[in-house]
């Protein structure tokens, strides 16, 4: 029996009312000027994503801390869903201006797209924004490489959502019609202003496949923390703010409900781990953004004698490193994804000897004795995290690789 094909949810209101949503496996286009928008709308289609606890491979050209602030302002924890492994960050690095073969050069890219989505196999795909990788000069050569690299997309029943800037020459806009001609459907956004101020314009979307409602439009507007909606708002300029006093009131820690989340703060299983690990590898394949992995051991006699406990070593790790860096137990060893250069690496040891929970003058020359360490920096030799895991722990002859931490 064949499968149905679903539409699913796009967050996006005018798509969904009018079309019910995306195909899975479709390909859209989504078409904006500067500012109009488009990232924003970008990020609601992933966090439809993420309602469903699905999969979302999110290629951008922005700085990590940037995209978290368009995030914030439409009250989504992009960082939160990374750590759960729902959004994968792919950052990529804008063709060079001026190359020799361009299109062959631009071809080497789109291929690398594809690739990644094979290895990542996610269920949506975002790439924020195409636009500097499609400026080919040869139109059949775009549409042909184009074609292949959204084939093997759709073979693996994966929706994805392309952003691209609003053509500015004739040239541009052939290279817009070459590629929208080949989706499922587009969406466009253009500016508008208003006396209120708020970023608004008018939504169109065009259907190429299916969805049978047709072209449509309406004005849509972005409403601070909830993001972009073709929904009429209105916003009365005459509400008053009404403060209430404050209560210098004090609670009970027990009284106070905390989320679940602080409890195992930065801590993953050591197959979490590799699913990161494996994520920086690309990003460093991409970007050449360096990263370590640490890994400490703490001596069996340390313990046996009540100098220090694997407990009281893992807090002391957890509290020196930066909240983005990931930890893991595996075994008798503490694992440390180091997100910074290996520079890095030296700052948290020297935060780890500050942190030791030291009674009498000479504990921490004897915790430290007792502490073994070792760190690996990511190089062109290591494709996978399995590469880099052994190179932590084994070298030629089995024979494992630690430092005493002095």
């Amino acid at each position: 029996m064949e499968k149905k094909i679903q539409v699913v949810p796009s967050g996006i209101s005018l798509v969904d009312k009018s079309w019910g949503g995306f195909y899975r496996g479709g390909t859209y286009f989504l078409i904006g000027q500067h500012k109009s928008g488009k990232t924003l709308l970008g990020i609601q289609y992933l966090m439809e994503c993420i309602k469903q606890r699905e999969v979302c491979l999110f290629f951008t050209t922005m700085r990590p801390k940037d995209l978290m602030f368009h995030s914030a302002s439409i009250n989504f924890d992009f960082q939160k869903y990374m750590d759960q492994n729902l959004i994968i960050v792919i950052r990529v690095s804008s063709p060079p201006a001026s190359q020799t073969n361009t299109d062959e050069n631009l071809v080497e890219y789109l291929s690398d797209i594809a690739a990644l989505v094979k290895q990542y196999n996610p269920n949506r795909i975002v790439f924020d924004e195409l636009t500097p990788f499609i400026e080919f000069q040869n139109l059949n050569l775009l549409k042909n490489v184009f074609l292949q690299t959204i084939e093997i997309i759709e073979e693996s029943n994966i929706s994805s959502l392309f952003i691209l800037g609003e053509p500015a020459t004739s040239h541009s806009k052939s290279i817009v019609d070459v590629l929208t001609a080949e989706s499922t459907g587009s969406i466009i956004l253009e500016k508008a202003e208003n006396e209120l101020k708020i970023k608004s314009g008018i939504m169109t979307i065009i259907p190429n496949v299916g969805h049978i409602e047709g072209k449509y439009s309406a004005n849509y507007y972005l409403i601070p923390y909830k993001g972009i909606s073709t929904e009429n708002i209105r916003v009365d300029k005459n509400v008053e703010t009404i403060k209430q006093p404050l209560e210098a009131t004090y609670k009970k820690l027990s009284e106070i409900e905390l989320p679940d989340v602080y409890s195992g703060l930065n801590f993953y299983t050591i197959d979490e781990l590799s699913l990161y690990i494996n994520n920086q590898i690309a990003f460093y394949k991409s970007t050449k953004q360096k990263f370590s992995i640490m890994s400490f051991f703490l001596e069996k006699e340390a313990e046996k004698s009540g100098l220090l406990s694997m407990n009281q070593l893992k807090n002391v790790i957890r509290l020196s490193i930066d909240r983005k860096d990931k930890i893991s137990l595996f075994n008798d060893k503490i694992i440390v994804l180091v997100l910074k250069d290996e520079n890095e690496n030296f700052n948290i040891l020297a935060r780890v000897k500050s942190n030791l929970p030291v009674n009498e003058p000479d504990d921490l020359k004897k915790m430290s004795e007792n502490i073994l360490i070792n760190f690996v920096t990511i190089d062109e030799t290591i494709n996978t995290s399995d590469d880099i895991l052994k190179k932590l722990w084994v070298e030629e002859g089995g024979v494992i690789r630690y430092s005493r931490f002095l």
